[in-house]
């Protein structure tokens, strides 16, 4: 697709169409964005807003939990949000490719929805509307290196078993190796917000920021996360590190947006 065709906005985005950032996503970012119940789309046209120029640390601490700390303790500070690691002005967020390489190798890319930015804090946001929690194709496939005989060599295990920046275990508590027969391990049906996590681990430490996890999620759709994120959760081996995750409503973060441009109204 050419830079001009990208360029054009996509009839679902609402506000800001004409940012800098629709001549450089990618194409499957482009592509989720003018699909049906877009998820991207609603990450961009509440968040979007929201975020003009930066939006308070403090004022999305404050928002009632669905799941997290109810006073968090943070300093207040400003944040710039980057959508699929771009901000609106089409920068990549720095160190984000070197950090992907790192822990996703020579594989596909994990894909954050949003990056916020603040002097002290890196916060990545997994956005949800429709669909759940990404779990390992490999494994539903009945492909893992590490459970499934036959499929390829000892020289081929999971990337995310083996030392170094990537290992789930270096932060996350998914028990033993899996081996073949074991039943299906932690990292199988975490596998989308354990990446997640090694991302934001490594970037933030990178950065030298306070690295948060949050999840915003339709409140209605609670019941169906709450097992799944509660069992991550319980995962997470840093008492800090679990204290700063946290998951909000779509609801309440649009009830901040139409506050804030109320406030601005008046100004």
């Amino acid at each position: 697709m050419s830079t001009q065709s990208k360029s054009r906005p996509t009839p679902r985005i609402l506000v800001g169409s004409e940012e800098p950032i629709f001549s450089i996503l990618p194409n499957r970012v482009l592509s989720n964005l003018r699909s049906e119940g877009s998820e991207n789309a609603l990450v961009w046209n509440l968040i979007y807003p929201l975020t003009q120029p930066n939006v308070s640390m403090a004022a999305l601490v404050g928002l009632p939990p669905l799941w997290g700390t109810p006073l968090l303790n943070v300093k207040d500070e400003a944040l710039e949000p980057y959508f699929w690691g771009y901000n609106v002005s089409g920068q990549k967020l720095s160190g984000l490719d070197d950090t992907l390489a790192s822990i996703d190798g020579p594989g596909n890319r994990t894909e954050v929805d949003l990056f916020l930015l603040g002097s002290s804090s890196l916060i990545l946001v997994e956005a949800k509307h429709q669909s759940g929690l990404g779990r390992c194709s490999r494994f539903m496939k009945q492909r893992c290196p590490e459970v499934h005989d036959g499929h390829v060599s000892s020289e081929e295990f999971c990337r995310y078993w083996k030392p170094g920046d990537q290992q789930f275990l270096r932060i996350l508590e998914f028990g033993l190796r899996p081996f073949p027969l074991d039943p299906p391990p932690k990292c199988s049906y975490h596998y989308q917000l354990a990446r997640t996590m090694m991302v934001g681990n490594l970037l933030s430490t990178e950065l030298g920021l306070s690295f948060h996890l949050w999840m915003i999620i339709p409140r209605r759709r609670w019941n169906s996360f709450e097992l799944v994120w509660l069992d991550f959760a319980d995962s997470v081996r840093d008492d800090d590190q679990w204290r700063r995750l946290r998951v909000i409503s779509w609801e309440d973060i649009r009830k901040l947006s139409r506050s804030q441009d109320q406030r601005s109204r008046k100004t």
